[in-house]
Protein backbone atom coordinates (compact mmCIF):
# COMPACT_ATOMS: atom_id res chain seq x y z
CA UNK A 1 0.00 0.00 0.00
CA UNK A 2 2.96 2.67 0.99
CA UNK A 3 4.48 1.78 -2.90
CA UNK A 4 1.52 2.67 -4.42
CA UNK A 5 1.11 5.34 -2.41
CA UNK A 6 4.56 6.48 -3.31
CA UNK A 7 4.23 5.40 -6.91
CA UNK A 8 1.13 8.04 -6.83
CA UNK A 9 2.89 11.04 -5.52
CA UNK A 10 5.87 10.46 -7.95
CA UNK A 11 3.08 9.90 -10.70
CA UNK A 12 1.54 13.25 -9.96
CA UNK A 13 4.70 15.05 -9.52
CA UNK A 14 5.82 13.94 -12.96
CA UNK A 15 2.50 15.23 -14.76
CA UNK A 16 2.53 18.55 -12.88
CA UNK A 17 6.25 19.64 -13.95
CA UNK A 18 7.03 22.29 -16.26
CA UNK A 19 7.46 20.97 -20.02
CA UNK A 20 7.05 22.75 -23.36
CA UNK A 21 3.89 20.02 -23.29
CA UNK A 22 1.35 21.82 -20.89
CA UNK A 23 3.44 25.50 -20.87
CA UNK A 24 3.56 25.79 -17.43
CA UNK A 25 7.04 26.40 -15.55
CA UNK A 26 8.33 26.75 -11.84
CA UNK A 27 11.44 28.27 -11.14
CA UNK A 28 14.32 26.71 -12.36
CA UNK A 29 12.50 24.14 -14.51
CA UNK A 30 14.55 22.72 -17.60
CA UNK A 31 13.71 24.85 -20.52
CA UNK A 32 14.33 23.25 -23.90
CA UNK A 33 16.43 24.91 -26.42
CA UNK A 34 15.56 22.78 -29.90
CA UNK A 35 17.01 23.12 -32.97
CA UNK A 36 15.15 22.62 -35.78
CA UNK A 37 16.60 22.93 -39.37
CA UNK A 38 19.20 25.11 -41.73
CA UNK A 39 19.08 25.79 -45.29
CA UNK A 40 19.03 28.78 -48.33
CA UNK A 41 16.77 31.63 -47.36
CA UNK A 42 15.09 31.60 -50.67
CA UNK A 43 14.35 28.26 -51.00
CA UNK A 44 11.91 27.23 -47.77
CA UNK A 45 11.71 23.69 -48.38
CA UNK A 46 15.03 22.92 -48.96
CA UNK A 47 16.08 22.52 -45.52
CA UNK A 48 18.45 20.04 -43.59
CA UNK A 49 19.28 19.20 -40.51
CA UNK A 50 20.63 22.02 -38.16
CA UNK A 51 23.80 20.07 -37.14
CA UNK A 52 24.56 18.91 -40.88
CA UNK A 53 26.53 22.01 -40.65
CA UNK A 54 29.26 21.61 -38.58
CA UNK A 55 28.01 23.56 -35.45
CA UNK A 56 29.16 21.81 -32.16
CA UNK A 57 26.45 21.30 -29.39
CA UNK A 58 26.25 22.43 -25.95
CA UNK A 59 27.91 20.68 -22.39
CA UNK A 60 24.72 19.34 -21.46
CA UNK A 61 23.35 15.73 -22.03
CA UNK A 62 21.29 15.35 -25.11
CA UNK A 63 17.65 14.74 -24.79
CA UNK A 64 15.84 12.02 -26.45
CA UNK A 65 13.05 12.95 -29.25
CA UNK A 66 11.14 11.28 -31.44
CA UNK A 67 8.34 12.97 -34.35
CA UNK A 68 5.42 13.53 -31.81
CA UNK A 69 2.46 14.16 -34.68
CA UNK A 70 2.70 12.65 -38.38
CA UNK A 71 2.14 16.39 -39.65
CA UNK A 72 5.71 17.54 -37.73
CA UNK A 73 7.24 13.87 -39.73
CA UNK A 74 5.70 14.53 -43.07
CA UNK A 75 6.69 18.23 -43.23
CA UNK A 76 10.55 17.50 -42.39
CA UNK A 77 10.17 18.98 -38.82
CA UNK A 78 13.77 17.77 -37.37
CA UNK A 79 14.22 18.53 -33.79
CA UNK A 80 17.30 18.19 -31.98
CA UNK A 81 18.55 19.04 -28.18
CA UNK A 82 20.98 21.84 -28.56
CA UNK A 83 22.85 20.89 -25.69
CA UNK A 84 22.87 24.20 -24.02
CA UNK A 85 21.52 24.76 -20.57
CA UNK A 86 18.29 26.98 -19.87
CA UNK A 87 16.30 27.24 -16.58
CA UNK A 88 12.86 29.23 -16.14
CA UNK A 89 13.76 32.76 -15.23
CA UNK A 90 17.13 32.11 -14.50
CA UNK A 91 19.89 34.26 -16.16
CA UNK A 92 22.69 33.41 -17.99
CA UNK A 93 25.43 35.24 -18.68
CA UNK A 94 27.66 35.39 -21.50
CA UNK A 95 29.00 31.50 -21.71
CA UNK A 96 31.27 29.76 -23.95
CA UNK A 97 29.35 26.74 -24.46
CA UNK A 98 31.99 24.96 -27.13
CA UNK A 99 34.82 25.45 -29.35
CA UNK A 100 35.35 24.82 -32.82
CA UNK A 101 38.58 23.97 -34.86
CA UNK A 102 37.59 24.65 -38.42
CA UNK A 103 39.35 22.28 -41.13
CA UNK A 104 39.13 22.51 -44.58
CA UNK A 105 36.02 20.40 -44.84
CA UNK A 106 34.67 22.77 -41.74
CA UNK A 107 35.74 25.62 -43.50
CA UNK A 108 34.12 25.09 -46.86
CA UNK A 109 30.78 23.90 -45.49
CA UNK A 110 30.48 27.61 -43.65
CA UNK A 111 31.55 29.20 -46.84
CA UNK A 112 28.91 27.56 -48.84
CA UNK A 113 25.97 28.01 -46.08
CA UNK A 114 27.12 32.40 -46.17
CA UNK A 115 27.42 32.75 -49.76
CA UNK A 116 24.16 31.06 -50.09
CA UNK A 117 22.70 32.96 -47.24
CA UNK A 118 21.87 29.96 -45.06
CA UNK A 119 19.28 30.63 -42.04
CA UNK A 120 18.13 28.69 -39.16
CA UNK A 121 14.94 27.69 -37.10
CA UNK A 122 14.96 27.01 -33.42
CA UNK A 123 12.71 26.29 -30.45
CA UNK A 124 11.88 27.45 -27.13
CA UNK A 125 8.51 26.26 -25.89
CA UNK A 126 7.27 25.35 -29.31
CA UNK A 127 7.96 29.42 -30.24
CA UNK A 128 10.02 29.26 -33.24
CA UNK A 129 12.90 31.34 -33.79
CA UNK A 130 15.18 32.22 -36.73
CA UNK A 131 18.88 33.45 -37.10
CA UNK A 132 20.93 33.43 -40.25
CA UNK A 133 24.39 31.84 -40.20
CA UNK A 134 26.71 34.59 -41.25
CA UNK A 135 27.38 37.30 -43.54
CA UNK A 136 29.77 38.11 -46.59
CA UNK A 137 31.35 41.83 -47.06
CA UNK A 138 33.40 43.06 -49.45
CA UNK A 139 36.49 45.01 -48.69
CA UNK A 140 39.47 46.06 -51.47
CA UNK A 141 38.31 43.73 -53.77
CA UNK A 142 38.00 40.68 -51.52
CA UNK A 143 35.45 39.00 -50.21
CA UNK A 144 35.55 37.94 -46.68
CA UNK A 145 32.97 35.42 -44.64
CA UNK A 146 31.89 36.23 -41.36
CA UNK A 147 29.65 33.65 -39.26
CA UNK A 148 28.06 34.75 -35.89
CA UNK A 149 28.97 32.97 -33.32
CA UNK A 150 27.01 34.48 -30.11
CA UNK A 151 23.39 33.68 -29.24
CA UNK A 152 21.57 36.25 -27.24
CA UNK A 153 18.18 35.03 -26.03
CA UNK A 154 15.94 37.54 -24.64
CA UNK A 155 12.58 35.07 -23.02
CA UNK A 156 9.52 36.80 -21.43
CA UNK A 157 7.43 34.94 -19.27
CA UNK A 158 3.70 35.84 -17.87
CA UNK A 159 3.48 34.11 -14.95
CA UNK A 160 4.24 30.18 -15.19
CA UNK A 161 4.21 30.44 -18.95
CA UNK A 162 6.50 31.73 -21.36
CA UNK A 163 4.79 34.21 -24.14
CA UNK A 164 7.99 35.75 -25.85
CA UNK A 165 11.38 34.90 -27.38
CA UNK A 166 13.93 36.95 -28.87
CA UNK A 167 17.31 36.19 -30.35
CA UNK A 168 19.93 39.06 -31.12
CA UNK A 169 23.08 37.33 -32.90
CA UNK A 170 26.00 39.27 -31.64
CA UNK A 171 29.82 38.46 -32.16
CA UNK A 172 31.08 37.53 -35.63
CA UNK A 173 33.85 35.48 -36.49
CA UNK A 174 36.02 35.72 -40.33
CA UNK A 175 36.19 32.46 -41.19
CA UNK A 176 39.49 30.97 -41.90
CA UNK A 177 40.64 27.39 -42.18
CA UNK A 178 42.13 26.05 -39.36
CA UNK A 179 40.62 28.90 -37.18
CA UNK A 180 39.65 28.46 -33.44
CA UNK A 181 35.99 29.48 -32.99
CA UNK A 182 34.58 29.91 -29.73
CA UNK A 183 30.22 29.90 -29.38
CA UNK A 184 28.71 31.80 -26.51
CA UNK A 185 25.47 31.78 -25.53
CA UNK A 186 23.25 34.16 -23.00
CA UNK A 187 19.71 34.03 -21.51
CA UNK A 188 17.94 37.20 -20.36
CA UNK A 189 14.76 36.54 -18.43
CA UNK A 190 12.04 39.43 -18.47
CA UNK A 191 8.25 39.77 -17.32
CA UNK A 192 6.00 40.15 -19.87
CA UNK A 193 2.23 41.43 -20.10
CA UNK A 194 1.63 40.07 -23.04
CA UNK A 195 -1.07 36.84 -22.40
CA UNK A 196 -0.25 33.49 -23.55
CA UNK A 197 -3.11 33.26 -26.13
CA UNK A 198 -1.83 36.09 -27.65
CA UNK A 199 2.07 35.21 -27.98
CA UNK A 200 1.53 33.80 -31.30
CA UNK A 201 0.54 37.43 -32.46
CA UNK A 202 3.96 38.93 -33.23
CA UNK A 203 5.00 36.23 -36.13
CA UNK A 204 1.52 37.37 -37.89
CA UNK A 205 1.58 40.07 -40.38
CA UNK A 206 -1.48 41.94 -40.26
CA UNK A 207 -0.24 44.51 -42.96
CA UNK A 208 0.12 42.30 -45.20
CA UNK A 209 -2.87 40.20 -45.38
CA UNK A 210 -5.19 42.80 -44.00
CA UNK A 211 -4.10 44.49 -46.76
CA UNK A 212 -7.12 47.35 -48.20
CA UNK A 213 -6.40 45.05 -51.58
CA UNK A 214 -7.18 41.98 -50.19
CA UNK A 215 -9.88 43.55 -48.69
CA UNK A 216 -10.91 44.79 -52.02
CA UNK A 217 -10.40 41.75 -53.74
CA UNK A 218 -12.96 39.81 -51.37
CA UNK A 219 -15.54 42.82 -52.00
CA UNK A 220 -14.78 43.02 -56.04
CA UNK A 221 -15.35 39.01 -55.67
CA UNK A 222 -18.49 39.14 -53.45
CA UNK A 223 -20.19 41.47 -56.27
CA UNK A 224 -19.04 39.41 -58.68
CA UNK A 225 -21.00 36.57 -57.32
CA UNK A 226 -24.08 38.37 -56.86
CA UNK A 227 -24.33 39.92 -60.52
CA UNK A 228 -23.60 36.56 -62.29
CA UNK A 229 -26.14 35.00 -59.64
CA UNK A 230 -29.01 37.64 -60.63
CA UNK A 231 -27.30 37.23 -64.27
CA UNK A 232 -27.85 33.05 -64.83
CA UNK A 233 -31.16 33.30 -62.89
CA UNK A 234 -32.54 36.21 -65.16
CA UNK A 235 -31.32 34.41 -68.37
CA UNK A 236 -32.10 31.45 -67.36
CA UNK A 237 -35.33 31.99 -66.29
CA UNK A 238 -36.39 34.20 -68.94
CA UNK A 239 -35.30 31.78 -71.66
CA UNK A 240 -36.68 28.57 -69.77
CA UNK A 241 -40.46 30.31 -69.68
CA UNK A 242 -39.79 30.64 -73.29
CA UNK A 243 -38.70 27.19 -73.88
CA UNK A 244 -41.25 25.79 -71.64
CA UNK A 245 -43.95 28.00 -73.52
CA UNK A 246 -42.80 26.61 -76.93
CA UNK A 247 -43.05 22.91 -75.94
CA UNK A 248 -46.01 23.86 -74.55
CA UNK A 249 -47.31 24.67 -77.54
CA UNK A 250 -45.82 21.69 -79.58
CA UNK A 251 -47.93 19.24 -77.49
CA UNK A 252 -51.04 20.70 -78.51
CA UNK A 253 -50.24 19.99 -81.98
CA UNK A 254 -51.26 16.58 -83.70
CA UNK A 255 -48.64 14.66 -85.09
CA UNK A 256 -48.32 15.78 -88.54
CA UNK A 257 -47.23 19.17 -87.27
CA UNK A 258 -45.12 17.98 -85.07
CA UNK A 259 -43.07 16.46 -87.49
CA UNK A 260 -43.66 19.25 -89.85
CA UNK A 261 -42.61 21.66 -87.07
CA UNK A 262 -38.81 22.74 -86.14
CA UNK A 263 -38.23 21.24 -83.36
CA UNK A 264 -34.89 21.97 -81.34
CA UNK A 265 -33.52 22.52 -77.87
CA UNK A 266 -33.02 20.48 -74.59
CA UNK A 267 -36.10 18.61 -74.48
CA UNK A 268 -35.32 16.41 -77.71
CA UNK A 269 -32.26 15.14 -75.37
CA UNK A 270 -34.48 13.70 -72.82
CA UNK A 271 -34.31 10.03 -73.93
CA UNK A 272 -30.46 10.31 -73.15
CA UNK A 273 -29.87 13.32 -71.29
CA UNK A 274 -29.75 10.80 -68.27
CA UNK A 275 -27.58 8.18 -69.70
CA UNK A 276 -24.86 6.76 -67.87
CA UNK A 277 -21.60 8.83 -68.78
CA UNK A 278 -18.13 7.10 -70.23
CA UNK A 279 -15.68 5.71 -68.24
CA UNK A 280 -18.60 5.70 -65.37
CA UNK A 281 -16.83 3.57 -62.75
CA UNK A 282 -13.81 6.23 -62.76
CA UNK A 283 -16.56 9.04 -62.71
CA UNK A 284 -18.30 7.76 -59.65
CA UNK A 285 -14.55 7.82 -58.38
CA UNK A 286 -14.11 11.12 -58.97
CA UNK A 287 -17.41 12.70 -57.63
CA UNK A 288 -17.01 10.17 -54.55
CA UNK A 289 -13.39 12.04 -53.72
CA UNK A 290 -14.58 15.24 -54.76
CA UNK A 291 -17.83 14.93 -51.80
CA UNK A 292 -14.90 13.85 -49.70
CA UNK A 293 -12.22 16.62 -50.55
CA UNK A 294 -14.80 18.98 -50.02
CA UNK A 295 -16.05 18.04 -46.63
CA UNK A 296 -12.56 17.82 -45.56
CA UNK A 297 -11.50 21.69 -47.00
CA UNK A 298 -14.69 22.87 -45.19
CA UNK A 299 -13.81 20.90 -41.80
CA UNK A 300 -9.68 22.02 -41.73
CA UNK A 301 -10.71 25.56 -42.96
CA UNK A 302 -13.81 26.02 -39.71
CA UNK A 303 -11.09 23.60 -37.24
CA UNK A 304 -8.12 26.57 -38.18
CA UNK A 305 -10.43 29.18 -37.52
CA UNK A 306 -11.49 28.27 -34.03
CA UNK A 307 -8.51 26.27 -32.97
CA UNK A 308 -5.89 28.60 -34.61
CA UNK A 309 -4.16 25.37 -35.44
CA UNK A 310 -1.37 27.31 -37.47
CA UNK A 311 0.42 27.95 -33.93
CA UNK A 312 1.32 24.20 -33.16
CA UNK A 313 3.79 22.17 -35.50
CA UNK A 314 2.23 20.05 -37.99
CA UNK A 315 -1.31 20.88 -36.35
CA UNK A 316 -2.74 21.51 -40.14
CA UNK A 317 -1.46 18.45 -41.58
CA UNK A 318 -2.18 16.01 -38.87
CA UNK A 319 -6.25 17.81 -39.00
CA UNK A 320 -6.10 17.55 -42.49
CA UNK A 321 -5.54 13.48 -42.39
CA UNK A 322 -7.39 12.79 -39.66
CA UNK A 323 -10.35 14.67 -40.79
CA UNK A 324 -10.14 12.65 -44.54
CA UNK A 325 -9.54 9.23 -42.56
CA UNK A 326 -12.53 10.10 -40.69
CA UNK A 327 -14.85 11.33 -44.11
CA UNK A 328 -14.02 8.05 -45.98
CA UNK A 329 -17.89 6.86 -45.45
CA UNK A 330 -18.56 10.08 -47.61
CA UNK A 331 -16.64 8.82 -50.61
CA UNK A 332 -18.05 5.28 -50.34
CA UNK A 333 -21.51 6.70 -49.79
CA UNK A 334 -21.73 9.22 -53.01
CA UNK A 335 -19.59 7.47 -55.24
CA UNK A 336 -20.95 4.13 -54.74
CA UNK A 337 -24.63 5.29 -54.86
CA UNK A 338 -24.02 7.45 -57.99
CA UNK A 339 -22.23 4.28 -59.39
CA UNK A 340 -25.46 2.14 -58.50
CA UNK A 341 -27.59 4.88 -60.26
CA UNK A 342 -25.51 4.09 -63.61
CA UNK A 343 -26.34 0.23 -63.17
CA UNK A 344 -22.13 -0.09 -62.61
CA UNK A 345 -22.07 -4.11 -61.66
CA UNK A 346 -18.59 -4.19 -60.86
CA UNK A 347 -18.86 -2.65 -57.01
CA UNK A 348 -15.92 -3.59 -55.33
CA UNK A 349 -13.83 -2.72 -57.82
CA UNK A 350 -15.67 0.75 -57.79
CA UNK A 351 -14.94 1.21 -54.49
CA UNK A 352 -11.02 0.56 -54.06
CA UNK A 353 -10.55 3.01 -56.84
CA UNK A 354 -12.28 5.94 -55.33
CA UNK A 355 -10.79 4.49 -51.85
CA UNK A 356 -7.20 5.11 -53.15
CA UNK A 357 -7.58 7.74 -56.13
CA UNK A 358 -6.24 10.84 -54.01
CA UNK A 359 -3.95 8.55 -51.75
CA UNK A 360 -2.21 6.95 -54.60
CA UNK A 361 -2.06 10.55 -56.09
CA UNK A 362 -0.74 11.85 -53.30
CA UNK A 363 1.63 9.19 -51.85
CA UNK A 364 2.91 9.12 -55.60
CA UNK A 365 3.48 12.78 -55.49
CA UNK A 366 5.31 12.72 -52.24
CA UNK A 367 7.51 9.86 -52.59
CA UNK A 368 8.73 10.92 -55.70
CA UNK A 369 9.79 14.21 -54.06
CA UNK A 370 11.04 12.18 -51.39
CA UNK A 371 13.57 10.29 -53.43
CA UNK A 372 14.64 13.73 -54.38
CA UNK A 373 14.81 14.51 -50.93
CA UNK A 374 17.50 11.54 -49.84
CA UNK A 375 19.16 12.38 -52.38
CA UNK A 376 20.08 15.51 -51.29
CA UNK A 377 20.16 14.32 -47.92
CA UNK A 378 17.15 17.04 -46.73
CA UNK A 379 15.22 17.39 -43.70
CA UNK A 380 12.37 17.01 -45.96
CA UNK A 381 12.48 13.19 -46.73
CA UNK A 382 10.13 11.19 -45.38
CA UNK A 383 11.24 8.71 -42.40
CA UNK A 384 10.34 5.28 -43.49
CA UNK A 385 8.32 4.65 -39.99
CA UNK A 386 5.76 7.69 -41.35
CA UNK A 387 5.68 5.67 -44.52
CA UNK A 388 4.47 2.33 -42.94
CA UNK A 389 1.90 5.04 -40.28
CA UNK A 390 0.55 6.47 -43.66
CA UNK A 391 0.29 2.83 -45.60
CA UNK A 392 -1.63 1.50 -42.32
CA UNK A 393 -4.02 4.60 -42.03
CA UNK A 394 -4.86 3.56 -45.78
CA UNK A 395 -5.18 -0.32 -45.57
CA UNK A 396 -6.96 -0.34 -42.26
CA UNK A 397 -8.82 3.11 -41.51
CA UNK A 398 -9.57 4.41 -45.34
CA UNK A 399 -10.33 1.55 -47.29
CA UNK A 400 -13.14 0.03 -44.47
CA UNK A 401 -14.70 2.93 -43.84
CA UNK A 402 -15.25 3.79 -47.69
CA UNK A 403 -16.42 0.18 -47.82
CA UNK A 404 -19.03 0.60 -44.94
CA UNK A 405 -20.04 3.91 -47.07
CA UNK A 406 -20.34 2.07 -50.61
CA UNK A 407 -22.64 -0.84 -49.16
CA UNK A 408 -24.95 2.46 -47.03
CA UNK A 409 -24.52 4.18 -50.73
CA UNK A 410 -25.70 0.99 -53.07
CA UNK A 411 -28.96 0.41 -50.53
CA UNK A 412 -29.94 3.71 -49.52
CA UNK A 413 -29.72 5.90 -52.43
CA UNK A 414 -28.71 3.18 -55.23
CA UNK A 415 -31.89 3.20 -57.13
CA UNK A 416 -32.22 5.17 -60.03
CA UNK A 417 -34.68 7.81 -60.02
CA UNK A 418 -34.45 10.07 -63.27
CA UNK A 419 -37.82 11.74 -64.28
CA UNK A 420 -36.98 10.60 -67.91
CA UNK A 421 -36.96 6.75 -69.62
CA UNK A 422 -33.43 6.40 -71.00
CA UNK A 423 -33.17 5.20 -74.72
CA UNK A 424 -31.92 1.87 -75.83
CA UNK A 425 -30.32 3.22 -78.58
CA UNK A 426 -28.34 6.57 -78.19
CA UNK A 427 -29.29 9.62 -80.37
CA UNK A 428 -26.50 11.18 -82.66
CA UNK A 429 -25.29 14.64 -81.49
CA UNK A 430 -25.87 17.08 -84.39
CA UNK A 431 -23.26 19.09 -86.22
CA UNK A 432 -23.09 22.80 -83.85
CA UNK A 433 -20.66 25.77 -83.77
CA UNK A 434 -17.29 25.55 -82.76
CA UNK A 435 -18.18 27.64 -79.74
CA UNK A 436 -20.33 25.13 -78.61
CA UNK A 437 -18.37 22.18 -78.65
CA UNK A 438 -17.43 20.55 -75.33
CA UNK A 439 -13.34 21.02 -75.45
CA UNK A 440 -14.13 25.02 -75.85
CA UNK A 441 -16.55 24.73 -73.01
CA UNK A 442 -14.54 23.52 -70.78
CA UNK A 443 -11.69 25.54 -71.77
CA UNK A 444 -13.39 28.91 -70.62
CA UNK A 445 -15.24 27.36 -67.88
CA UNK A 446 -12.70 28.31 -65.69
CA UNK A 447 -11.85 31.35 -66.08
CA UNK A 448 -14.84 32.61 -64.00
CA UNK A 449 -14.11 30.87 -60.91
CA UNK A 450 -9.94 31.67 -61.03
CA UNK A 451 -10.60 35.16 -61.26
CA UNK A 452 -12.80 34.73 -58.42
CA UNK A 453 -9.96 33.49 -56.12
CA UNK A 454 -7.21 35.06 -57.70
CA UNK A 455 -5.91 37.75 -55.61
CA UNK A 456 -6.60 34.88 -52.51
CA UNK A 457 -4.03 32.31 -54.51
CA UNK A 458 -1.38 35.39 -53.94
CA UNK A 459 -1.97 35.37 -50.38
CA UNK A 460 -1.80 31.56 -50.16
CA UNK A 461 1.10 31.06 -51.98
CA UNK A 462 3.28 33.78 -50.37
CA UNK A 463 2.04 32.23 -46.98
CA UNK A 464 3.31 28.55 -48.31
CA UNK A 465 6.60 29.44 -49.91
CA UNK A 466 8.01 32.69 -48.36
CA UNK A 467 8.47 33.54 -44.57
CA UNK A 468 4.50 34.32 -43.89
CA UNK A 469 2.10 32.34 -41.67
CA UNK A 470 -1.30 32.35 -43.29
CA UNK A 471 -3.62 32.87 -40.33
CA UNK A 472 -6.89 34.72 -41.84
CA UNK A 473 -9.35 31.42 -42.52
CA UNK A 474 -12.04 33.41 -42.47
CA UNK A 475 -11.08 34.93 -45.50
CA UNK A 476 -10.40 31.49 -47.01
CA UNK A 477 -14.24 30.28 -46.25
CA UNK A 478 -15.54 33.64 -47.70
CA UNK A 479 -13.38 33.17 -51.07
CA UNK A 480 -13.90 29.18 -50.80
CA UNK A 481 -17.91 29.71 -50.83
CA UNK A 482 -17.50 32.57 -53.63
CA UNK A 483 -15.39 30.10 -55.29
CA UNK A 484 -18.37 27.09 -54.92
CA UNK A 485 -21.27 29.29 -56.10
CA UNK A 486 -19.14 31.05 -58.98
CA UNK A 487 -18.36 27.80 -60.35
CA UNK A 488 -21.86 26.56 -59.70
CA UNK A 489 -23.17 29.50 -61.78
CA UNK A 490 -20.86 29.06 -64.06
CA UNK A 491 -21.66 24.92 -65.04
CA UNK A 492 -25.15 25.53 -65.21
CA UNK A 493 -24.87 28.05 -67.81
CA UNK A 494 -22.26 25.97 -70.07
CA UNK A 495 -24.77 22.80 -69.93
CA UNK A 496 -27.65 24.73 -70.90
CA UNK A 497 -25.60 25.53 -73.76
CA UNK A 498 -24.71 22.58 -74.22
CA UNK A 499 -27.62 20.49 -74.10
CA UNK A 500 -29.76 23.52 -76.34
CA UNK A 501 -27.07 22.39 -78.92
CA UNK A 502 -28.88 18.50 -78.20
CA UNK A 503 -25.56 17.15 -77.35
CA UNK A 504 -26.28 14.93 -73.59
CA UNK A 505 -22.74 14.16 -72.83
CA UNK A 506 -22.99 16.94 -69.85
CA UNK A 507 -22.16 14.87 -67.16
CA UNK A 508 -17.96 15.05 -67.65
CA UNK A 509 -18.40 18.32 -69.34
CA UNK A 510 -19.89 20.18 -66.27
CA UNK A 511 -17.32 18.17 -64.21
CA UNK A 512 -14.30 19.59 -66.57
CA UNK A 513 -15.48 22.98 -66.82
CA UNK A 514 -15.68 23.39 -63.42
CA UNK A 515 -11.71 21.29 -62.76
CA UNK A 516 -10.74 23.70 -65.73
CA UNK A 517 -10.25 25.87 -63.30
CA UNK A 518 -7.15 24.06 -61.38
CA UNK A 519 -5.37 24.55 -64.80
CA UNK A 520 -5.35 28.44 -64.70
CA UNK A 521 -4.42 28.08 -61.03
CA UNK A 522 -1.29 25.93 -61.95
CA UNK A 523 -0.32 28.19 -64.83
CA UNK A 524 -0.32 30.89 -62.09
CA UNK A 525 1.52 29.06 -60.10
CA UNK A 526 4.40 28.89 -63.13
CA UNK A 527 3.88 33.04 -63.18
CA UNK A 528 4.75 32.93 -59.22
CA UNK A 529 7.85 30.88 -59.48
CA UNK A 530 9.66 32.82 -61.86
CA UNK A 531 8.24 36.52 -61.20
CA UNK A 532 7.22 36.64 -57.81
CA UNK A 533 10.45 34.17 -55.84
CA UNK A 534 13.72 33.65 -55.98
CA UNK A 535 14.04 29.78 -55.63
CA UNK A 536 16.49 27.93 -57.68
CA UNK A 537 17.78 24.04 -57.82
CA UNK A 538 16.60 21.38 -58.70
CA UNK A 539 15.17 19.79 -55.15
CA UNK A 540 13.00 23.40 -54.68
CA UNK A 541 11.86 23.22 -58.53
CA UNK A 542 10.66 19.77 -57.49
CA UNK A 543 9.29 20.34 -54.04
CA UNK A 544 7.67 23.54 -55.81
CA UNK A 545 6.16 21.95 -58.98
CA UNK A 546 5.36 18.61 -57.75
CA UNK A 547 3.22 20.19 -54.36
CA UNK A 548 1.55 22.70 -56.88
CA UNK A 549 0.26 19.96 -59.15
CA UNK A 550 -1.10 18.28 -56.40
CA UNK A 551 -2.73 20.85 -55.41
CA UNK A 552 -4.23 22.11 -58.54
CA UNK A 553 -5.23 18.55 -58.84
CA UNK A 554 -7.08 18.40 -55.70
CA UNK A 555 -8.84 21.45 -56.52
CA UNK A 556 -9.98 20.43 -59.85
CA UNK A 557 -11.35 17.20 -58.13
CA UNK A 558 -13.27 19.56 -55.62
CA UNK A 559 -14.24 22.43 -58.42
CA UNK A 560 -15.35 19.53 -60.84
CA UNK A 561 -17.75 17.84 -57.61
CA UNK A 562 -19.41 21.17 -56.58
CA UNK A 563 -19.95 21.92 -60.79
CA UNK A 564 -21.62 18.70 -61.35
CA UNK A 565 -23.66 18.31 -58.05
CA UNK A 566 -25.45 22.09 -59.22
CA UNK A 567 -25.62 20.57 -62.57
CA UNK A 568 -27.28 17.77 -61.86
CA UNK A 569 -29.94 19.32 -59.95
CA UNK A 570 -30.59 21.84 -62.73
CA UNK A 571 -31.15 19.05 -65.02
CA UNK A 572 -33.00 17.13 -62.90
CA UNK A 573 -35.46 20.18 -61.99
CA UNK A 574 -35.64 21.07 -66.03
CA UNK A 575 -36.72 17.69 -67.39
CA UNK A 576 -38.97 16.55 -64.71
CA UNK A 577 -40.76 20.30 -65.22
CA UNK A 578 -41.50 19.32 -68.89
CA UNK A 579 -44.18 16.82 -69.55
CA UNK A 580 -42.55 14.24 -71.81
CA UNK A 581 -44.11 11.95 -73.99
Amino acid sequence: MTNLYILALVCLFWGVRGDEHNHQYEDNDEVVLWMNTVGPYHNRQETYGYFTLPFCTGRKDSISHYHETIGEALQGVELEFSGLKMEFKADISRTTYCELELNEEKYKQFVYAVKNQYWYQMYIDDLPIWGIVGEAEEKDGTTNYYIWTHKRFDVGYNGKQIVDVNLTKEIKHKLTPDAVIPFTYEVNWKPSSTLFENRFDKYLDPNFFQHRIHWFSIFNSFMMVIFLVGLVSMILMRTLRKDYARYSKDEEMDDMERDLGDEYGWKQVHGDVFRPPSHPLFFSALIGTGYQVTVVTTCVIVFAILGELYTERGSMLSTAIFVYAASSPVNGYFGGSLYARFGGRTWIRQMLVSASLLPVLVCGTAFFINFIAIYYHASRAIPFGTMVAVTCICLFVILPLTLVGTVLGRNLNGQPDFPCRINAVPRPIPEKKWFMEPLVIITLGGVLPFGSIFIEMYFIFTSFWAYKIYYVYGFMLLVFLILTVVTVCVTIVCTYFLLNAEDYRWQWTSFMAAASTSGYVYLYSFYYFFFKTKMYGLFQTAFYFGYMALFSAMLGILCGTVGYIGTSVFVRKIYSTVKID
